[in-house]
């Protein structure tokens, strides 16, 4: 019992002694081990963090049981790991890396004038009803909405339009023959921005499992930035949508209308507006 209570009061005065500095400093640490975690849980990192642990429990022993040779060459791995993992995950840390340093910008962004709301309305309806329809007629398309995450390399690898959105424009652009239709659509600030875009290759083959090139390409800008891309199956006719890495399918208008409102409408005017509306 007396070592318990020993405890108790070594951790009490450890407490008690703790300055300002030493809770904001915890507090500090515990925020970047909470999204380090987070990160190695949503990509696929998991996987390789798992190795790692094996290889560091295997350097232990090693080294514990004087394997030299194996030891030897554990040691060499484990100095030059860090650098390996910045080239191997790149792609990961850019993205982590843009979405915080676009978190402080949130707030301002909030504040938004109620054009801009009616505006963001009319976009949200606009995408609702050019994927339904291209949904019924099994026409494909590939939706990038930009929001805090800038896109200009994106908008620069296609035809720039910077053209008012209309239904009109985007079956257009979409139409089969059109020399635009493969690539994807970039709408920035309520406008479409550019067309005909190449976007990067999603390698996460998980969760593209019988699909194509179109949701490759829109799972994997999602996985660079933290823009909405609506992708219709030109197969099947299928309206999926990618958000940060994730793809989800089998969307029809009312759910997808809900989802798009969530997603681009922060402020909650505009929720509010979007549902009065779809009643």
């Amino acid at each position: 019992m007396d070592s318990i209570y020993d405890f108790f009061d070594y951790m009490k005065n450890t407490f008690l002694s703790m300055s300002v500095i030493d809770f904001i400093d915890i507090a500090i640490v515990s925020v970047i081990i909470y999204y380090a975690i987070k990160f190695i849980k949503d990509k696929r990192a998991a996987k390789l963090f798992i190795g790692i642990i094996f290889l560091f429990v295997f350097y232990l022993i090693s080294d514990a049981l004087q394997i030299n040779a194996l030891s030897f060459i554990l040691n060499n791995v484990f100095q030059v790991g860090i650098i390996a993992l910045i080239i191997v995950f790149h792609p990961e840390l850019r993205s982590m890396l843009e979405k915080v340093g676009g978190m402080p910008l949130q707030p301002i962004n909030r504040i938004v004038e109620q054009k801009t709301i009616q505006k963001t309305i009319a976009t949200i309806d606009t995408i609702v009803k050019v994927a339904s329809d291209f949904s019924m007629i099994k026409t494909g398309a590939l939706i990038v909405v930009e929001r805090t995450t800038k896109l200009g390399d994106i908008i620069k690898s296609g035809i720039v339009l910077n053209a008012e959105i209309s239904i009109f424009l985007l079956k257009n652009i979409f139409f089969d023959k059109s020399p635009l239709h493969d690539g994807a659509v970039i709408i920035s600030n309520n406008l479409i921005q550019a067309a005909g875009c190449f976007l990067p290759l999603s390698t996460n083959t998980e969760s593209l499992e019988g699909l194509g090139t179109r949701h490759r390409a829109g799972l994997g800008i999602s996985e660079n930035s933290d823009a909405v891309v609506v992708i219709v199956s030109e197969e099947s006719g299928a309206i999926s949508m990618a958000v940060d890495g994730k793809l989800t399918r089998n969307f029809n208008a009312h759910s997808l209308k809900d989802e798009l409102s969530k997603l681009l409408s922060d402020n909650l005017v505009i929720r509010k507006s979007v549902s009065r509306k779809g009643r």
